[in-house]
């Protein structure tokens, strides 16, 4: 199994399998975790000392959109450098593809014929790779909230820049109905409010309990975007830190989230290298191809068709343009695969938009998918009996419709 990232642990996942798979399966499986190379405890890629990271996360982006052509790309191309510097070798070997070759390694060391796996998210991308390379050794195999690798950056971050816009509205019109929202009853006017208020904490941010950290539109912002993921355990969280922000002018919840979901631990220390892997796996799997004038035009694109996100996430794509490492080219998909995958997806995922799974169900043969209806990232053991059922029928027999939606 795998939950994601990149960069998330699988063995913490796998240690935390009760809380992941239903008992059936539980009865029926061991459940094994292998930490990606270069992730958690497989020799951990170190980039950047946890004052970067801290700086990387609370940079306003005003200020980096303003900066010269020559100075953008200095400041973009310093991630890369420091991971070229701080992660030796490593840093050319962290690629999807890779780890799918070490995944089959994991699967013959513990004696299995074929390879059963769950790949969530990021976890999607190691299976289809896997797919890709071992279309004979495949078991039963889910992937739940599919991240493809086989699109270029910019096409993955407008992707995701409009999904990301249509959870923030769905956040908002959840909000605004609620009596602790801080914002105007209008869904409209609040959406705005919103995006006003990321742009006047970055010119005058709020207190926090520590004098040191107070919180800026940069760290709003990134708790807002972690926080749409999950709406029922999020949107009440998120939404009372909103509150505190505006009615209090206090950003200590607001700061909490942000550091619960970048693992940022109580002293100031990251818990895991979870942003310096991220980096290290994607820009060896999508590249930037583009100048910086296209990157600046891109995020322009994207200011307009995902206002709240949209912009900075364009920009973004400037950290994987010369990386300092080339991942390996990605193998052909299988004409045929020796058993059924099953693919899975809400229809709402803010991360892992549904256009990605049903692509991925088109290009594999017998691929069965299955799709539920609400805003949520991922969908198995996530509230639906529904897909639970589907999936663990399918895990334990290796039977599956080949398409199923469910609304519960």
């Amino acid at each position: 199994m795998n939950p994601g990232g990149p960069g998330g642990s699988a063995v913490d996942y796998a240690r935390a399998a009760p809380n992941i798979f239903g008992d059936v399966i539980l009865d029926s499986f061991n459940v094994v975790g292998l930490d990606p190379r270069g992730v958690g405890l497989s020799e951990p890629i170190q980039c950047f000392t946890d004052e970067k990271i801290d700086e990387l996360n609370s940079e306003p982006f005003a200020s980096v959109k303003t900066l010269s052509n020559t100075d953008l790309e200095l400041e973009y191309a310093e991630l890369g450098n420091l991971c070229e510097t701080n992660g030796g070798e490593l840093l050319n070997h962290m690629s999807t593809i890779e780890s799918a070759q070490d995944l089959d390694i994991a699967r013959a060391a513990v004696g299995d014929d074929v390879l059963n796996y769950l790949g969530k998210s990021y976890g999607t991308a190691i299976g289809a790779a896997y797919i890709r390379l071992f279309p004979n050794t495949i078991g039963r195999v889910v992937l739940d909230g599919v991240l493809p690798i086989d699109i270029d950056a910019a096409e993955v971050t407008r992707t995701q820049a409009e999904a990301f816009e249509v959870a923030t509205a769905h956040f908002i019109a959840d909000c605004v109905t609620r009596d602790d929202c801080p914002f105007s009853p209008e869904p409209s006017v609040a959406v705005q409010e919103l995006r006003d208020l990321f742009t006047s904490l970055d010119r005058a941010p709020v207190i926090t309990t520590d004098p040191n950290r107070p919180l800026n539109g940069a760290l709003l912002s990134r708790a807002v975007l972690s926080y749409l993921y999950f709406p029922e355990m999020d949107y009440p969280r998120l939404r009372a830190a909103l509150a505190e922000v505006v009615n209090n002018q206090d950003g200590t919840a607001a700061l909490a989230l942000a550091d619960e979901r970048t693992n940022r631990g109580p002293e100031g220390e990251y818990l895991n290298n979870s942003t310096d892997a991220y980096f290290g796996v994607t820009c060896l799997d999508l590249p930037y191809q583009g100048s910086v004038q296209d990157a600046r035009a891109f995020s322009a694109e994207l200011a307009v068709i995902a206002p709240t996100f949209g912009e900075q996430l364009g920009l973004g794509v400037l950290a994987c343009r010369n990386w300092p490492a080339v991942g390996p080219s990605l193998p052909p998909l299988p004409q045929s695969i020796n058993a059924p995958i099953l693919i899975a997806n809400p229809a709402n995922d803010p991360a892992t938009p549904l256009l990605w799974a049903q692509r991925l169900n088109e290009q594999l043969p017998d691929s069965r998918l299955v799709v539920w209806n609400t805003h949520h990232h991922t969908a198995y053991t996530n509230g639906s009996r529904c897909v639970d059922e589907i999936v663990e029928t399918y895990l334990l027999t290796g039977d599956a419709p080949t398409f199923a939606e469910c609304s519960a």
